[in-house]
């Protein structure tokens, strides 16, 4: 058992809010993480997988089954499957707060679709907290081999695989499985095979920016159906668009924001990529391990931190710029270079932006210093500073 970062977040969440709704991707832990919150909490559980024909026909009658677990940690697995419920919650939630019940009561696993967001947020307002758990990051996995997590990605079944022909193969069901069967629960039909190739695209396109019109000519669709596809890949929290900073310096800055598919072993997977040798070989190598330092970085980052990128039509560039609560900017460059160099775009941006602190990432071991002001880490160590500010 990987321990998970984000248990005393949701320990937290549980002891002030009535509910608490945990967000992420298919098979990233959720359900394994809130079994053993509810455990550790020491107070009875009932899990229900909405999944479950079994189980969604005792909540036939969800008002009267729920009333009689109210002393109970009520986990939900997969609460889209069944958005009439939100309404029964709400009234139950209130009902308890006048008895005194007031936080612990219900734990909402969900694959972060439109609907559970939608629904959620329509009739929970003031009552459930928020959380998101992604695949395994780097602080977690820090006893396994260093480039292990960035090759096989952070999805406990690839990652803990017992090698690496049954990792992809995982990984390549997973693919398969969400295209034909979870994300037609989430939206208007969609050819499987079309949205694969779009996949693929972002994959091949890994960290670059977004062209909506080149997707969707390639896809031979539409720039608004194009954009839908991305919408929803985006809300199922398995693409990360990075917005470009923005800030009024005079200067011509890109717009589009950049995309990137959040695990990177997916990204090895839609493209056949099946070991270590052979991605050090590939093109998206440089690319692949960039997304996967910025993913886990903005992982490992406090709540209220934003991630952006910098570029000027001049070249000055930064890779992402962490944005603290209190207006700080954390500059950060990526390079999978054992003798990291800095460019001259880096500097220009640095010099535009005056971030309080600088850092160059790179995939050794030791920590040092390539100018009195910017130092270099690798992603861990780099991780426990961001996570620890």
């Amino acid at each position: 058992m990987i321990s998970r970062s984000l248990a005393p977040t949701l320990i937290d969440s549980l002891a002030h809010s009535p509910a608490v709704a945990l967000l992420g991707p298919r098979q990233a832990g959720k359900t394994t993480l809130a079994l053993e919150v509810a455990k550790a909490a020491g107070r009875p559980s009932l899990y229900l997988d909405l999944e479950s024909e079994q189980d969604r026909g005792k909540l036939a009658q969800a008002e009267l089954y729920l009333s009689d677990h109210v002393d109970k940690l009520v986990i939900l697995d997969e609460v889209h499957r069944a958005p009439g419920l939100f309404p029964v919650l709400r009234g139950l939630i209130d009902k308890g707060r006048r008895a005194g019940k007031t936080a612990g009561r219900f734990l909402l696993l969900g694959s972060a679709s439109l609907d559970l967001l939608k629904q959620s947020g329509e009739t929970l307002a003031g009552r459930i907290a928020y959380l998101e758990l992604g695949p395994f990051n780097v602080l977690e996995t820090r006893h396994l081999a260093a480039d292990e997590l960035w090759v096989r990605g952070g999805f406990p079944e690839s990652l803990l695989a017992p090698g690496a022909a049954r990792s992809l193969r995982w990984r390549q069901d997973f693919i398969r499985s969400y295209l034909e069967r979870d994300i037609p629960q989430f939206g208007p039909r969609i050819a499987a095979e079309t949205l694969r190739r779009f996949w693929g695209m972002l994959a091949h396109h890994q960290g670059g920016l977004l062209n909506t019109t080149q997707f969707a000519r390639n896809l031979g669709v539409d720039a608004k159906t194009a954009a839908a596809y991305l919408d929803l890949l985006v809300d199922l929290l398995l693409v990360r668009r990075l917005p470009p900073w923005h800030a009024n310096l005079g200067k011509r800055l890109v717009k589009s924001p950049k995309v990137l598919v959040r695990d990177s072993g997916l990204v090895h997977a839609l493209l056949g990529i099946a070991d270590k040798e052979t991605l050090l070989s590939h093109p998206v190598v440089g690319q692949s391990w960039e997304c996967f330092v910025i993913e886990n970085l903005l992982a490992c980052s406090p709540e209220g931190v934003q991630g952006h990128f910098y570029r000027s039509s001049s070249g000055a560039e930064i890779d992402l710029l962490l944005t603290w609560p209190n207006g700080d900017l954390w500059a950060i460059e990526i390079k999978r270079s054992l003798a990291p160099k800095l460019e001259r775009g880096f500097h220009a941006a640095c010099a535009d932006l005056t971030p309080v602190r600088k850092l160059v990432i790179y995939p050794g071991e030791e920590d040092f210093r390539l100018a009195h002001d910017v130092e270099a880490m690798n992603p861990s160590n780099a991780a426990m500073l961001v996570n620890g500010k």
